[in-house]
């Protein structure tokens, strides 16, 4: 692969001057700028590291805060968990409260509530009296705890703890608090052995009370700041999509990443605090911290890019007075090859290779002329000839023979005759249909009829015609006289050779995304031989229209009119459109033409509009 690439670059530069100039230019310019990136690059590292060791010792002192802040929450709950006459009144009321118990309550109620001016950032104190399930809260009030609290994860990790502190931080919907707090939770009078069921403590802190102690740090707009608990799990931060922050535990403080909602290159520095467990990660945008040296990079990409233009410029002048004339003249040769004889060269040069050129524009004007002399005379022959011809089947000319001839027989009282041809000539007259291409599905039953009305004065009545057309149906358009040839086949094929009792039956509905249309008579059919020979070039002839392969008809006289049909109906209505040939020895014949209704919702003629 290697070999093959020099190989190719090799000859580029033996084959093209231009190549070969804007090489050379590019080996001089080329060394200067890739220098100047190498040094705007490891500024921006520089930079970068710089930056990540401030934002570091930044979020060590906030972490420290935090311990803080955590500890005196823990202190307040110990002054509450130990108070003995907190304790007392609590334990003086049972399963049952009495109407004295609600007074006891409200004593316990008076004194939490004096206790959150010790600490502010103490959003609410809680107490369960677990043995009656009363919750007393200092911002909402009394209520019941609701029933399988104790089955609940935050319930079981108290447990756990043996008399400790828990943290704990709710999802929405996930259990009794409020998901937008971190909850403090412990027992009341932990080391009362005796206790049985003991009651609850719970400290909340709003968590948007903790994410404003580190606003501060953020460097701007665009930076945010998460905070995680003891578990890597998402308590608050400042971005959109807090519960999707991950905690990446790890050894590298400093990482790279993209966000979540932006996809945005993001530089996240995290700290952890040895105390609590809980962590910091502060994200940025990489573009915010490289925007000191993005100047210094712009100017060094315009030097390459200016360098690269004179290089590509200078050599495109040098090129342009050595070899252009003679590659535009090996193109005006391609044009004459591809039969473009209006070709004309543009050139102002007065020396050798300007008479060179203008011999070529000279040589192609020349061949023009002959070619147009020669060719439009054939051409004006032929369409003399086509005229001709039309003149002699001027739908008039047929409308008047036709109509002369009605009236004759009328005359000489030939009603069988006159009915014929009264017949035929409006069978003729629908056929060119003012040379439209398509009938509606009324339309065509109509001109069938005339067609099969002859067809019955021929052969004396001796078969019946019966129609079956859905009303739903009528108004789609189908090709015209893609029928008649159907009929035909069924007449002259199926019930010519029965002598009476023969039935032909013409009927369309709509199928699904198809328009149906079935020819059926009970004639003589054909055997199982005849209908695999005809089965099979009538998938041949389909074939041949869907790959566009050229085919003459008319040379092969067998079949001639089915095969017309399916050419035709797969050249217009595509693959999709079907053809069903049925038919049994004595048992009749059956055609199905099955078109896709969207292509017969309107005329052929506003569909190629």
């Amino acid at each position: 692969m290697i070999k093959e690439f020099l190989s190719r670059i090799r000859k580029l530069l033996t084959s093209y001057i231009q190549v070969r100039l804007t090489w050379y230019f590019l080996l001089i310019l080329l060394p200067l700028a890739g220098f100047s990136l190498f040094a705007i690059a490891k500024s921006q590292v520089i930079l970068e590291v710089q930056t990540g060791e401030r934002t570091q010792g930044a979020l060590h002192t906030m972490t420290d805060y935090l311990d803080l802040t955590l500890q005196n929450i823990e202190q307040l709950s110990s002054l509450i968990a130990f108070d003995t006459n907190v304790n007392t009144t609590l334990q003086s009321v049972g399963q049952e409260p009495e109407k004295q118990s609600f007074v006891h309550f409200a004593q316990v109620m008076d004194q939490i509530t004096s206790m959150t001016t010790v600490n502010l950032i103490v959003d609410q104190i809680t107490i369960i009296h677990m043995p009656s399930r009363t919750v007393i809260s200092t911002k909402f009030g009394g209520g019941k705890l609701p029933a399988g609290a104790e089955n609940q994860e935050w319930y079981q990790h108290l447990m756990e703890a043996n008399g400790g502190t828990i943290f704990f931080t709710p999802q929405v919907g996930e259990s009794y608090f409020d998901a937008d707090s971190v909850h403090l939770i412990r027992t009341m009078d932990p080391y009362n052995r005796t206790l049985m069921n003991p009651n609850l403590l719970i400290l909340s802190v709003k968590k948007s009370a903790l994410i404003e102690l580190a606003k501060p740090l953020l460097p701007s707009k665009n930076a945010n700041i998460y905070l995680f608990d003891n578990d890597g799990r998402s308590i608050t931060g400042t971005g959109g999509s807090v519960n999707n922050q991950v905690w990446e535990k790890g050894d590298k403080v400093r990482t790279i990443r993209k966000s979540t909602q932006t996809g945005t290159e993001m530089v996240t520095i995290s700290v952890k605090s040895k105390l609590s467990g809980w962590s910091l990660m502060m994200e940025q945008p990489l573009w915010e911290i490289r925007s000191h040296t993005d100047s210094l990079k712009i100017f060094s990409y315009s030097i390459l890019v200016v360098s690269l233009v004179l290089a590509i410029w200078t050599s495109w002048i040098i090129y342009r007075g050595i070899s252009a004339p003679l590659r535009k003249l090996a193109y005006g040769m391609k044009q004459l090859r591809t039969g473009n004889f209006t070709i004309q060269l543009e050139d102002t040069r007065v020396d050798e290779l300007g008479y060179v050129i203008e011999s070529f524009n000279r040589m192609a004007e020349n061949q023009k002329t002959l070619i147009r002399d020669h060719y439009e005379k054939q051409l004006l022959l032929s369409k003399m000839e086509l005229k001709f011809l039309q003149s002699q089947i001027n739908p008039h000319f047929l409308y008047n023979t036709l109509d002369s001839i009605y009236w004759t027989a009328k005359n000489y009282e030939a009603d069988e005759i006159s009915e014929m041809v009264l017949n035929l000539s409006k069978f003729f007259r629908l056929s060119l249909n003012k040379g439209n291409e398509t009938f509606t599905v009324k339309e065509t039953i109509e001109h069938l009829k005339y067609y099969i009305k002859v067809q019955q004065l021929r052969f004396l009545d001796h078969f019946t015609v019966r129609f079956d057309i859905a009303e739903e149906s009528a108004h789609y358009h189908v090709l015209k006289l893609l029928l008649q040839p159907l009929v035909e086949n069924a007449v002259l094929h199926g019930l010519e050779k029965q002598s009476s009792g023969g039935e032909l039956a013409i009927s369309s509905y709509v199928d699904g995304g198809y328009l149906v249309l079935e020819v059926r008579d009970n004639g003589v059919g054909v055997s199982n031989d005849r209908l695999d020979y005809i089965c099979g070039k009538l998938e041949e002839a389909a074939r041949q229209a869907v790959e566009g392969i050229s085919t003459d008809i008319k040379k092969e006289k067998d079949l001639f009119g089915l095969r017309n049909v399916v050419a035709r109906m797969k050249l217009y209505y595509g693959n999709e459109s079907q053809f069903q040939f049925e038919s049994g020895h004595h048992m009749g014949t059956r055609i199905t033409l099955r078109l896709p209704l969207d292509m017969c919702e309107s005329p052929i003629e506003e569909q190629a509009g």
